[in-house]
C-alpha cells in the first residue's frame, strides 16, 4: 500500500506562511534541496488545496508541469482548467482509494486544513517538517484542532547550517 506523506517547511511556531501566504522567511540551502530531492524520489502523487495551489501558480510552474507526478487539485470553487485535476469530493475517501491503488507515495501539499480530514481518518503515514527559525506569530497552520490525537515516532533529525531542523516522523497508526 502506498504511503501518505503530510509536510513542509514551517515556522517554529508550526505556521507555514504569513497571513497573505507570504514565504518570504524561508532560508533555502542545499541541504533542504537535497533532502527535497530525496523525499521526491519515492512520490508520484500530489495532493494540493486551493490556497497551496493558487500560491504556487503565482510561484512558478503548476502542479501538472511538473514531471512525473500525477497532482490532483481540492477545491468547492475554482472553476475548471485545462491541464488540471480539478477534485471536489471528500479528500479522505479520494485518497484512501488513491492510497490503495498501485503507485509510489502520494503527497499532502497544503496547510493543515487540508490534511486535518486526513489525519482524522487514520490515511497520513508519515509526516516532515523542516523548522525555520522564526516566529511569525499569525499565518497559515501546519496543523488545526483535531478530535484525536495522533502517535509518530521519530524517523530522522538533522540540523542544517542555517539553523534549520529537518525532522522526519512515522505515524503510529492505532
Amino acid at each position: 500500500m502506498r504511503n501518505v506523506i503530510f509536510g513542509g517547511a514551517n515556522s517554529l511556531d508550526n505556521l507555514f506562511a504569513r497571513p497573505d501566504g507570504g514565504v518570504d522567511w524561508l532560508l533555502w540551502s542545499e541541504e533542504a534541496a537535497a533532502v527535497t530531492m530525496d523525499s521526491w524520489k519515492s512520490v508520484d502523487t500530489m495532493i494540493l488545496g486551493r490556497k497551496t495551489y493558487e500560491v504556487a501558480r503565482r510561484m512558478g510552474p503548476g502542479p501538472s508541469e511538473l514531471a512525473g507526478l500525477q497532482s490532483y487539485v481540492f477545491s468547492r470553487t475554482l472553476p475548471d482548467e485545462p491541464g488540471v485535476n480539478i477534485v471536489r469530493e471528500d479528500v479522505a475517501a479520494f485518497v484512501r482509494r488513491l492510497k490503495g491503488e498501485s503507485g509510489k507515495d502520494i503527497c499532502i501539499l497544503g496547510g493543515g486544513e487540508l490534511a486535518r480530514p486526513l489525519f482524522e481518518a487514520d490515511l497520513i503515514d508519515r509526516v516532515g517538517l523542516n523548522i525555520h527559525p522564526v516566529l511569525l506569530g499569525t499565518g497559515v497552520p501546519v496543523f488545526h484542532a483535531m478530535t484525536r490525537s495522533i502517535q509518530l515516532e521519530l524517523e530522522d533529525c538533522r540540523r542544517f547550517k542555517n539553523g534549520c531542523v529537518f525532522v522526519s516522523y512515522r505515524v503510529i497508526h492505532t
